[in-house]
This record gives C-alpha cells, structure tokens and sequence, in this order.
C-alpha cells in the first residue's frame, strides 16, 4: 500500500474532472431529451480539455491520471453509443465503426502491458486520435440535431479509427525496435 501522500494524490482536481465524464455518461443514457443531452456532449468535451489543461497547469500530471482520463473518454462514448443504439439513432454496425478506435485501443494496451518487449513503452496521444474523437463528437451532436450527417460521420469516424489503428501500430513496433536496439 502507497504512502499517504500517494493516496491523496489520486484525488487530483484533473482526475476528479476526468471521472466526472462517468457521471456524465449514466445521465446520458438515463435521458433522452435533446437539449439535456447536448449539454451533457458539450459538458463532457469541456471537461476532456479541462482536465489536461488542469493537469498540466497545477502540475497534477500522473501515471494514474493518465490511465483515468482515457478510460473515463471510453466510458462516456460507449455510453453515448449505447444510448443511440438502444433509441435507434444508431445501427449497430454504426456503433462498430465509431467504436473501433476504442476497442482497438484497449486490446493495445492489453497486449503491451502482457508482451514483455512492450512493457516498457509509454502510450500518448497522437493527433489521429485526436481526429477520431472529434468526429465521434461531431457525429454524436449530428444524431441529435442533423441526422442526414450521421452516415457519412460515421464513415469518417470508422476510416480515421482504423488509421489510428494503424498508426498506434507502427509508433509501438518503432519504439519496439528502438528498446530493442538500446544497450
């Protein structure tokens, strides 16, 4: 068990912001009223970017915060997907498209974490990324307020996840050859 500073250190501002997005996720599933749930979309991208800022700012950057903020950002799309896909804004193929990113993400990270040659590497953010989960917003606000951008969103959003797929792919077997090459 950590010291009580390490503790207290995982009730960081930045990680309390990033487990909000938890909370945002079961009110978005439990309501299905269009100006409530675009205030929970908006509220939820708020806080993706506060959290970081915050982090950064009050120098609260940490492993644990870093594992925090990705996994509340699942949660709250598969909520939101759920929710479209249960109400039939999405068709569960859709929902395959705009969560492929996600689950690959996940199984990545599984996968380094259990290859020894990987261990060692850091996951960060990478502008792809980036991209997909601003698609997957802009294809959330278009379920609600302009349902004839969805399919083509949704496309974007399958086609940019499976370049960051790819490019997730390569950063980890460069930064493989890089360990592997090192003294």
């Amino acid at each position: 068990m950590g010291t009580p500073s390490d503790r207290t250190r995982v009730w960081t501002l930045p990680n309390l912001v990033s487990t909000s997005r938890i909370a945002l996720a079961i009110g978005f599933v439990a309501s299905d009223v269009v100006p409530v749930r675009l205030a929970l979309l908006a509220l939820a991208s708020f806080t993706d970017f506060l959290d970081g800022w915050l982090a950064r700012r009050t120098r609260a950057v940490s492993r644990l915060g870093a594992l925090v903020d990705p996994i509340a950002d699942r949660i709250f799309v598969l909520g939101v997907v759920i929710a479209y896909v249960i109400g039939g804004e999405l068709r569960p193929w859709m929902a395959v498209a705009i969560m492929f990113r996600d689950v690959m993400s996940v199984i990545g990270w599984f996968v380094a974490r259990n290859v020894r040659w990987l261990r060692p590497i850091t996951f960060q953010a990478r502008l792809v990324g980036k991209l997909v989960t601003v698609f997957q917003l802009l294809t959330f606000v278009a379920v609600l307020v302009a349902p004839r951008a969805v399919l083509p969103l949704v496309l974007v959003v399958g086609a940019l996840g499976l370049v960051a797929t790819i490019d997730y792919t390569l950063m980890l077997w460069r930064e493989r050859v890089v360990d592997a090459g090192a003294p």
